[in-house]
């Protein structure tokens, strides 16, 4: 049985889907008219650029939506054609923005609020399919890592929080302290208690002497409770009035309404319907073609021969001799009556003769003697292309045509289609037919131009008395020799080192050596953070500010979780092969690859210096790791190369102390690894670093394309910081704990720092606690004295490497006057 869904909500989602088709036409009208005229204002090109920027993410928004909740499964391949087409232009459209701003990073204040739009709204989100599409085939991979690891012992909890060995002599010594200070605790308690037996005592033979009046008494009993009453009462009030000026959250505010809860299981409910009709869809496919074959398959043959018989007449009586029939590889038959009917087919034929005489008589006249041209002329051409190339003209999009095709096909299908009779929102079989009717011509067309091949030879042998030029012949021989040598090639060029080996053994060995491990679940939500709210105010005085950490979290969904996430993306985007994270310990580097590997279900190999020291020794035994490690990573992707503390790999100078872990070992491998890599590969190498400067700046920017500077959190994103990490640790927030006080103070700290002071103070005694004795900033700002901060030094130290960096340096030109041109020159050649 089928679960039973309102038809308010289909309804809804087809309205928005709708909507949201309507302004992606309007949106693909315009942008041709915008970009096709070359411009030199750089801001009004960057305006136009992200102008069409923030509303194809407005429009994506909508279709993700709509994609994962929508349960008629046709309408969904058309929306999954255009999501993926409305993603690579986003990405598009952000490679055009870095090549014309020369950064990273982007601020739109001015933009949003012209459109009216909140900095949230911006927000990219990571499109639910990329998990609920392979959720089977992710659920398997890690049944079969967890029990390779059990298997061969290694236990995944021992490497997430390592036990440090401790001497016998410190371990008795540890044991006397805590056992002195348990006696001493019971010694004060017992203390305390006698303290208070003479305190009472004493007490009441003070009070046995003295003579106590009833009425004062009483007064004093109503003027504390009036008095505590009334505070009681004003800060009743004074709440009341903050929750109505929106100053504080209404009292079930963190709680789940029932409407949320109900919304959950409605999406549930949607997921269900959404995977029974995509069955029931798959089985009408093989269905309905089988039925169209038994019983329109036939004809579909005898008119498919009459045609081509028809043709072979009409040719011999225009031309005087039979056609050449198409080969296999040209199409066939098809590219003749592609759409076609025979008269049309007639005139093609004559409208040929026709051109080939004109051509003919054009060979017959003498060529006309082209002027040279002169110095001047040549100088004049010259200013001309330089004007030209100073003009800035959008590169054409691969995504553009896919768009246009989906929205065309949306209005031939779904825009006026009368759906009254389609309640549940099942398949459409009508529209099965018209696609599968399809599909059986294109296969029965070639069965019936084998037959009607030999047929056309009996025909010129019987008839014309022709045969086969043997020129022709030679001629194929030829070209299939050309093939052959080009395979040869192929095959020269591509060893397989593990040909005898399965991959199921490669990924246990990898597994086993510690080069694939287990990912850990972290979404990239988990990165929290807040805008920056001053990015365009700061760069209009040309002050260049550092990144959010929302920012950089726009970044990885852009650069590393979409390509990897989608195939069709990543073939036509503009491909990012590698990504650096730099950054002080402590800012979420690592956390940032996990979240990759999470949102798209990649696998995680580690490359490290500090992993690879040791295995696979020698040049042989590393090339082997690594032809093993990405062969696995093609095979099973997508699939993310992650290098901890990568500035090792390109140390200017091996410490003493590392020189026998080899750090270097993958210099010379990695451009030749990115060379090998394509567009059809969903690898991405990830490398992380806290010391960058101790890198040599050269051979690491050819490897990794993309340079991501990750900050040390600002005010506002430690205020959201504190809020949620305590929310999450069991803390309570009340008045008492002033966390605005707590953002302005840890200024310089990181998530790090935050989260290890959270966890210290919010001990499970702590947390029952609560309700007594609510929580202060004087407790975790004690906690916090004795972790180090990232000083502004270090800081400072990061923005000057990045400075180096090619980017960064054509960047530091265009600021200080230089033209974006040069800029650019100027870097490539360096490069």
């Amino acid at each position: 049985m089928t679960p039973c869904l309102s038809t308010e909500e289909n309804r809804m989602y087809n309205k928005m889907w709708h909507q949201t088709q309507e302004a992606l036409g309007a949106l693909l009208d315009k942008e041709p008219q915008k970009m096709v005229e070359p411009q030199r204002n750089q801001v009004f090109i960057f305006q136009t650029l992200a102008t069409f920027y923030i509303k194809y993410v407005q429009i994506f928004r909508n279709l993700e939506n709509v994609y994962d909740q929508i349960v008629h499964p046709q309408k969904r391949i058309l929306i999954r054609k255009v999501l993926d087409g409305v993603m690579g232009r986003i990405l598009e459209l952000k490679n055009e923005m870095v090549e014309l701003e020369l950064t990273e990073f982007h601020y739109f204040d001015d933009i949003l609020q012209d459109l009216k739009l909140a900095p949230q709204q911006l927000d990219i989100p990571i499109p639910k399919y990329f998990l609920k599409e392979k959720l089977e085939v992710i659920k398997g991979r890690e049944k079969i890592l967890a029990q390779i690891l059990a298997d061969s012992g290694i236990d995944t909890s021992e490497m997430k929080f390592p036990v440090k060995s401790m001497p016998f002599d410190q371990a008795v010594k540890l044991i006397q302290i805590a056992e002195r200070a348990r006696q001493g605790r019971l010694r004060a308690l017992f203390m305390k208690q006698i303290y208070l037996q003479e305190y009472r005592a004493k007490q009441s033979k003070t009070l046995g002497k003295k003579v106590t009046d009833s009425w004062a008494a009483a007064l004093c009993i109503q003027k504390v409770w009036r008095r505590f009453h009334q505070c009681k009462k004003t800060e009743k009030l004074r709440e009341e009035e903050m929750i109505f000026l929106g100053m504080n959250p209404p009292p079930l505010f963190n709680e789940v309404s029932a409407t949320v809860i109900q919304a959950e299981k409605v999406d549930r409910l949607r997921n269900e319907v959404q995977m029974k009709h995509e069955e029931d869809y798959r089985e009408a496919l093989v269905t309905i073609k089988n039925d169209l074959k038994l019983i329109e398959g036939l004809d579909i043959k005898e008119n498919l021969q009459d045609q081509i018989r028809h043709w072979f007449i009409e040719c011999r009586n225009l031309t005087g001799t039979f056609p050449d029939y198409p080969d296999i590889e040209e199409g066939g038959s098809a590219i003749i009556f592609s759409n076609k009917t025979i008269q049309q087919v007639i005139e093609d034929i004559i409208a040929n003769q026709e051109e080939e005489e004109k051509n003919e008589k054009k060979k017959k006249k003498k060529k006309e003697k082209q002027p040279k041209k002169t110095k001047r002329q040549k100088k004049g051409t010259k200013e001309k292309n330089k004007e030209e190339d100073e003009k800035w003209k959008m590169s054409p999009s691969l995504f553009l045509p896919a768009m246009k095709e989906g929205c065309n096909a949306y209005k031939e299908i779904w825009m006026n289609k009368d759906e009254s009779w389609n309640f549940s929102q099942d398949f459409d079989p009508e529209l099965i037919k018209e696609e599968k009717r399809k599909e059986l011509e294109s296969e029965i067309r070639v069965q019936v131009d084998e037959l009607m091949r030999q047929e056309l030879k009996n025909l010129k042998l019987a008839v014309d008395r022709e045969r086969e030029h043997p020129a022709k012949v030679g001629k194929k021989k030829k070209k299939k020799g050309k093939k052959g040598k080009k395979k040869e090639k192929k095959t020269k060029k591509d060893k397989d080192l593990t040909a005898d080996r399965t991959i199921e053994s490669l990924y246990k060995e990898l597994v086993e050596e510690g080069l694939l491990i287990q990912a850990l679940k972290v979404n990239l939500s988990d990165y929290i953070g807040e805008y920056s709210y001053l990015g365009t105010t700061l760069r209009q005085v040309s002050i260049e500010p550092m990144p959010s950490l929302l920012d950089v979290r726009q970044l990885i969904t852009l650069y590393g979780i979409w390509p990897l996430g989608s195939a069709a993306v990543h073939e036509k985007a503009p491909l990012v092969k590698s990504l650096l994270l730099a950054g002080p310990s402590g800012v979420g580097k690592k956390m940032l690859v996990h979240a990759i590997c999470t949102e798209t279900g990649a696998n995680l190999f580690n490359l490290s210096s500090s992993n690879i020291a040791g295995k696979y020794p020698g040049k042989n035994g590393l090339q082997m790791m690594l032809h093993a490690v990405f062969k696995v990573a093609r095979q099973l992707q997508p699939s993310v190369v992650w290098i901890e503390d990568t500035e090792k790999t390109f140390y200017k100078k091996v410490p003493n102390a590392e020189k026998t872990n080899e750090p270097k070992r993958l210099k010379r491998h990695l451009l030749q690894i990115l060379k090998l890599l394509k567009p059809d590969d969903r690898i991405l190498i990830v490398g992380t670093t806290r010391r960058p400067f101790d890198a040599e700046l050269q051979p690491f920017c050819r490897v990794y394309q993309k340079i991501i500077l990750v900050p040390r959190p600002d005010y506002a994103s430690r205020y959201v910081l504190w809020k949620q990490i305590i929310e999450r640790n069991g803390g309570v927030l009340t008045s008492a704990l002033n966390v605005s006080c707590l953002a302005k103070v840890t200024d310089g700290f990181t998530q790090g720092h935050i989260v290890k002071v959270v966890k210290a103070v919010l001990t499970d005694q702590r947390i029952r606690r609560q309700i007594h004795k609510p929580l202060t900033a004087v407790e975790f700002i004690t906690a916090i004295t004795s972790m180090d901060p990232v000083y502004k030094e270090e800081e400072e130290s990061f923005k000057n490497w990045y400075a180096k960096t090619p980017l960064g340096k054509k960047r530091a030109l265009a600021i200080t006057g230089g033209s974006t041109e040069k800029a650019k020159d100027k870097g490539k050649r360096k490069e």
